[in-house]
């Protein structure tokens, strides 16, 4: 083959996604192919598409067509959640040669070979809901990164309302255990100080071993020497079961914060959205998660103007995050997915109104921020090195705070004990002990 053929990735989404295109670019950096940048000349495209809104449907479509345009003699090929629900609208675009869902990613550096030789176009998008296999990617490393992502798991049996990602990643699949851990210990070789767990559905790993637990897969991965951080990427408040919790508390090596997602702040809505607990039980988890991991960081998801959401509601959702006291929350308009129960649910909120309760949201949100990063202005922490640029780097501490300090211009440390001169919200000002 010739060596100097050009791939080149562009991922929309989540980090589930990331992770995959990572692993699809390392096998065919094995077969000889070079990196290109997206905006580039390349003789391969590889386009990894976001279903999680009608915008990801879009913003999807036009990268391929982009690719189309900057290369129309270049193997262009989709996969992920797009093209998994909607293969027959993906194939049909101009210039699509190859079209994969959210499996068989693994053949793809074949598949373009064959391509090749056959230029017939190669739809391969399966019924992802029999599927029963974790399809295993491997990622040695993500270049000029100190976190590296591990995927653990994929799919989802919750079926919320609001989301099309179960009929896009079918039901959920764990990775063996033996295998995460291997690539764990691959990772942190290869200069990962912190690793972050990810799956569609991340706590649910193992539910469809039969003696195995997520519990269980965590006390192995804190045994690794070299590992310093370890953060699970999102959680479900009732997946803290105490086993998780004993090994949370038991290891330092544990990031002192969860991510877990409220979705909304009033019982009605968690009902209409299919969420499986009550505003009390959830509260109640959060009771549980605090007094077993005393000074945790606990941050959200939320949606408003769900369908349905009145003033009331809404006014109700706000009194409950202030309550509950998240150190953040990302902060989503209810979007309209095609597909989904939600869509043609009655009561959909207008687009105006939505913009002015997400403005009120995130007023909520800032002040949030800044009372939790206040409460460790002059501590010393220690974070993670993110990015180094114009005489400041800049990381994340083990609570998920966002430090900025200033450092010298030959800096290269990926560690550092940062004392926060000054709190702030989205960022704090530190400077190095």
């Amino acid at each position: 083959m010739n060596m100097s053929k050009k791939v080149a990735f562009h991922t929309l989404g989540c980090k589930v996604n990331y992770f995959e295109s990572e692993g699809v670019w390392e096998m065919f950096a094995a077969s000889g192919y070079e990196r290109a940048k997206f905006t580039d000349f390349a003789d391969v495209y590889v386009i990894n598409t976001c279903s999680v809104t009608n915008g990801g449907d879009r913003k999807s479509r036009q990268f391929i067509r982009r690719a189309v345009r900057k290369n129309p003699d270049a193997v262009v090929c989709v996969m992920g959640c797009l093209s998994q629900t909607q293969p027959d609208s993906v194939i049909e675009i101009e210039g699509v040669d190859i079209v994969l869902g959210t499996s068989g990613r693994s053949e793809l550096v074949g598949l373009v070979e064959k391509f090749l030789e056959s230029r017939g176009r190669i739809n391969l998008v399966g019924d992802i809901a029999k599927e029963r296999e974790f399809e295993s990617l491997s990622v040695a490393k993500f270049e000029n990164r100190k976190r590296g992502i591990l995927k653990i798991q994929d799919g989802c049996n919750n079926f919320c309302t609001f989301c099309i990602i179960p009929w896009a990643r079918g039901r959920v699949r764990s990775e063996k255990p033996e295998v995460v851990v291997s690539q764990a210990r691959e990772l942190v070789a290869n200069g990962h100080v912190e690793l972050v767990l990810t799956g569609i559905h991340t706590g649910a790993y193992g539910e469809d071993f039969e003696a195995y637990s997520f519990a269980d897969l965590l006390a192995e991965l804190v045994e690794i020497d070299g590992l310093h951080r370890l953060r699970i990427s999102s959680i479900e408040a009732t997946e803290l079961t105490t086993d998780v919790l004993a090994v949370l508390a038991s290891s330092d090596k544990i990031a002192q914060h969860l991510h877990i997602p409220i979705q909304s702040g009033t019982d009605a809505m968690l009902a209409a959205m299919n969420r499986k607990y009550t505003l009390a039980e959830f509260e109640d988890n959060l009771k549980r998660i605090r007094e077993a991991l005393p000074g945790v960081s606990i941050t959200t998801d939320i949606i408003v103007g769900f369908p349905g959401e009145t003033d009331a509601m809404f006014v109700e959702s706000l009194e409950t995050v202030r309550r509950i006291g998240f150190s953040e929350m990302h902060v989503f308009p209810y979007s309209v997915r095609s597909g989904t129960k939600a869509a043609g649910m009655t009561g959909q909120i207008p687009e105006m109104i939505k913009t002015v309760r997400v403005g009120e949201m995130l007023a909520v949100n800032e002040q949030l921020g800044m009372a939790n990063a206040t409460q460790f202005a002059g501590e010393v922490l220690e974070v993670i090195v993110e990015r180094v640029r114009d005489g400041y780097a800049t990381g994340r501490a083990s609570n998920y705070l966002t430090v900025r300090f200033p450092v010298e211009a030959d800096f290269d440390e990926s560690l550092v004990n940062v004392r926060v001169t000054k709190a702030g919200y989205p960022a704090c000002l530190g400077e190095i002990e």
